[in-house]
This record gives C-alpha cells, sequence and structure tokens, in this order.
C-alpha cells in the first residue's frame, strides 16, 4: 500500500525501456524512484519474440527476457515497483497526486512512459499468432521474412510506409485495403505504386490468420464487394491501421495532438507543466523503437533531477 504522507522524489508511470530507463539513470541518482509497473508489466517486449535490434545483443534476444534483464538492472539501485495501474492524476497540485490500485502516491516529478498500443483487428487469429508470423512493426520483425511473401493491412502511411520497408526482405508484399483508394498522402502513394514487389489487393479484409503449429501459411481474405474469400499463401502478416497512444488518463490536463500522442518541449522531455516529464512512444509516433524509448527514458530522468535540483536550491 502506497504511504500517504510521503512525498516520492520520482514516480514513473510505465515499465517498458522508457520507463525501466527513467528508473535506472534515477536510481543512480539517489533520488530513490517509485515504478507504477500497470497492468501488463515490461510493455510491448513482452509479447514480442526475439529482438534483434537492440544493441549489446549479438545473437538477439527474447522480448520478455530483454524485460525481465533491464527490471533486475534497475532493481538493483533501489527501485521500488508498484504493481497495478493508476486511475486518477493530478498533475497541478503540489505535489503531484496519483490515485492507484494500492492507494495514493504523491510526488515532486513525474515521468510518463505509459506507451502505446498498436490498433489491431480483434480477430482471435491474429492474437493466437502475434509474436509468430502475426506483427504490429515492420521495422521491428521485417528481417525475419526473408524471400517469402508477406501481407500488409491498411491503407494509410504508415501502411505504405512499412510495406515500402519489407520490400528490402520479402519477395512479396500484398497491400490489403477495405477500400478501393488509399488514405495515405500522395507522395507515399507513389512510392508504393512504383515498387514492383508490392502488388494491392482493394476492397479487401482479412478475415482470418492460417498457420500450422507457430507459424502462419495463409492470409485468409475476404472482398467485401463480393464476399469471395481467397486463401492467400504468406508467411508473415503485419497490422498496419495505427498505434493508440496510452494518455486517456492526461486528457484536458496535458496537449496533445489529434491522435493523443503527447506534447514536449523541443529536445528536451519537459511538458507544459512543471515537474512532468514524457519519454517513449506516449510521445513519439514517429519511430516507436525500444532503443529510441530507452534514450527518451535516459532524457526525462535527467530532466527530472535537474528539476529536482533547482526546486530545493
Amino acid at each position: 500500500m502506497a504511504e500517504n504522507n510521503k512525498v516520492e522524489n520520482v514516480v514513473i508511470l510505465g515499465s517498458g525501456p522508457a520507463g525501466l530507463t527513467a528508473a535506472l539513470y534515477s536510481a543512480r541518482a539517489n533520488l530513490n524512484p517509485v515504478v507504477l509497473e500497470g497492468m501488463q508489466p515490461g510493455g510491448q517486449l513482452t509479447i514480442t519474440t526475439e529482438v534483434e535490434n537492440y544493441p549489446g545483443f549479438r545473437e538477439g534476444v527474447m522480448g520478455p527476457q530483454l524485460m525481465e534483464d533491464m527490471r533486475a538492472q534497475v532493481e538493483r539501485f533501489g527501485t521500488r515497483f508498484v504493481f497495478g495501474d493508476c486511475s486518477e492524476v493530478h498533475l497541478r497540485e503540489n505535489p503531484i497526486r496519483l490515485v492507484t490500485d494500492n492507494g495514493e502516491i504523491r510526488t515532486k516529478t513525474l515521468i510518463i512512459a505509459t506507451g502505446a498500443t498498436a490498433k489491431l483487428l480483434g480477430l482471435p487469429s491474429e492474437k493466437q499468432f502475434m509474436g509468430h508470423g502475426v506483427s504490429a512493426c515492420a521495422t521491428c520483425d521485417g528481417a525475419f521474412f526473408r524471400n517469402v511473401p508477406v501481407v500488409v493491412v491498411g491503407g494509410g502511411d504508415t501502411a505504405l510506409e512499412e510495406a515500402n520497408f519489407l520490400t528490402r526482405f520479402a519477395s512479396k508484399v500484398y497491400l490489403v485495403h477495405r477500400r478501393d483508394e488509399l488514405r495515405a498522402s500522395k507522395i507515399m502513394q507513389d512510392r508504393a505504386k512504383r515498387n514492383p514487389k508490392i502488388e494491392f489487393i482493394w476492397n479487401t479484409v482479412l478475415e482470418e490468420v492460417i498457420g500450422e503449429g507457430k507459424k502462419v501459411t495463409h492470409a485468409r481474405l475476404r472482398n467485401i464487394r463480393n464476399n469471395e474469400t481467397l486463401d492467400l499463401p504468406c508467411e508473415g502478416i503485419f497490422i498496419a491501421i495505427g498505434h493508440q497512444p496510452n494518455t486517456e488518463l492526461f486528457k484536458g490536463q496535458l496537449p496533445m495532438d489529434e491522435t493523443g500522442y503527447l506534447h514536449r518541449h523541443p529536445n528536451t522531455s519537459h511538458t507544459d507543466i512543471p515537474g512532468v516529464f514524457v519519454a517513449g512512444d506516449v510521445a513519439d509516433s514517429r519511430y516507436r523503437q525500444a532503443v529510441t524509448a530507452a534514450g527518451m527514458g535516459c532524457m526525462a530522468a535527467m530532466d527530472a533531477e535537474k528539476y529536482l535540483e533547482e526546486l530545493e536550491g
């Protein structure tokens, strides 16, 4: 149970790469940080299989193992973890007040590292094969699909960007879109249409992911105009219909863009509220990588440390 009478130096919301890196730097600065883990400790990497693009792992590392090692590292320096969610934040109170599953926590600074969630289609088979042929991140997983056909679902800039990227590896990229025209910007459309490896499948939705064991073998597609289905051979299916930052908690308290990504001051982790900082995918709609999230966590911890130094004179 959180202590109502105690005021923490640093509380970190989120326990993915951004939150844990912020905790590491805060703990080593003797700020005794508290990490509120959320209901999915470790963030998105806990549902990822092999990670090959995080520095320091020659042979790659499993996502859950990476997060377990990061957590053990920050615990070594005295970081305290509180399991559960935060239901209310009062950012303009002094000290900042959070209402959690384990009572109230008050703090001088808050680092928001609640991440973002990939929008998915909600198919049971999509969930079944997530991390085993189904992915929501081409940059993370594209290299696993060398010389095999893949499917990308979506019609916006994200989908076309992922499709173009995947042509570096895949033998063929089928872009499946439910309409007969794209939402993406003209420059992205032109680039994709010029790419000989990309084939468009219009007026079509992904109905089911088909596989054997833990391997995807086909995408069951349905044409929404004539209702005909097609089992398209492929080994990878990328869902590229966007991400939703986990920022519902901060609506009305912090500036955010139309999608919900939190604003930060240029080249810093500062928000418009003194003592409140952001890190990782919650403020990053462009890169969305574990390594960039970790870097932003470092920035947030250093900004919080400097803020506390100035606060205490």
